[in-house]
């Protein structure tokens, strides 16, 4: 009778390259992976793994059992994850999604921290230009800057950021001047490709909260924001970047605002929360410790200059 002990072995195999990564994987020797690989087949009465090549390829009884390790798997962890959240203890392995550059300079600090703190825990952090696109499910936590997803999912504000449009004083002083919003027509923008966005229509509320919509055509554009603000701190145009990501500029005099009377939509830092994991412990935890880390906004911390908004 197989065991969960033999299926949370067999995961591992069939998640390895080779019998020597599982080996590792399990600090143990080759030969004892291939002695309990034997026992299980043995115990299943099939040969489970292919192992003539060079590449360990499952049989179709090896994928039959390799469903069901991972079946079992899931339900054994979600059994101890539900009594540890009873209790309120942080365990379990948390998975967090999270924009390239806001995710390197804010989010990994945090996450370091609560490994740190919860030794009974493990993380990972998953650094992507679309975290919006991955599937909540798969994470316990997606942070993301601008409007939330779908509306089935949990959605929690982290921080406010305000969107600025700036450039570098260098081309303010040889570009025309601009006193409203139509007038970024007959200028050079620079656009960041992501989240499926429309970037090139740019929408603004004026001091009346009259409205006021732009279309440019973009002189060049990136899916990485750093890349635009070298453009834009290389005099290369006119940008429409996060607080967050540019208020040192802004505060250094590297970048000037545009429009400062002018207003874009705000892109505030939330997370999103798959269905199961926004109740386990571990989420709660990390989102409260990634809560007080942005407040105040680290971006608006020893600022001489902030932007106005």
């Amino acid at each position: 009778m197989l065991t969960s002990d033999d299926l949370a072995f067999f995961s591992v195999v069939t998640g390895s390259k080779s019998l020597a990564e599982s080996a590792r994987k399990l600090n143990v020797t080759p030969p004892a992976v291939t002695q309990r690989l034997r026992a299980l087949e043995e115990k299943v009465g099939a040969r489970l793994i292919d192992r003539s090549g060079r590449r360990l390829l499952l049989t179709e009884e090896g994928s039959l059992v390799a469903s069901h390790s991972v079946i079992v798997s899931e339900a054994i962890d979600a059994l101890a994850e539900a009594i540890a959240d009873r209790r309120g203890a942080v365990r379990g392995h948390l998975r967090v999604a999270a924009p390239h550059g806001f995710g390197r300079l804010y989010v990994a600090p945090v996450v370091e921290a609560f490994a740190r703190e919860h030794r009974g825990a493990t993380a990972t952090l998953q650094l992507s230009d679309h975290p919006i696109a991955l599937l909540v499910e798969s994470y316990d936590v997606v942070v993301h800057i601008g409007g939330p997803g779908h509306l089935d999912q949990v959605v929690t504000t982290l921080a406010p950021n305000h969107r600025i449009l700036c450039a570098s004083p260098n081309y303010l002083a040889s570009a025309p001047s601009i006193t409203a919003p139509a007038d970024l027509a007959q200028h050079r923008c620079l656009a960041v490709r992501e989240n499926d966005e429309d970037v090139t229509l740019w929408r603004f509320k004026g001091p009346r909260t009259e409205t006021a919509t732009v279309r440019v055509n973009p002189v060049m554009s990136s899916n990485d924001g750093a890349v635009i603000r070298d453009w834009a701190l290389a005099s290369q145009g006119i940008m429409i970047r996060s607080e967050w990501n540019v208020a040192e500029d802004l505060a250094e005099g590297r970048l000037r605002q545009v429009l400062p009377n002018w207003k874009l939509p705000s892109a505030d830092v939330v997370a999103m929360l798959g269905s199961r994991h926004g109740r386990s412990a571990r989420t709660a935890a990390f989102l409260t410790m990634l809560r007080q880390s942005l407040k105040p906004q680290p971006w608006r911390v020893n600022r001489s200059v902030l932007p106005r908004q």
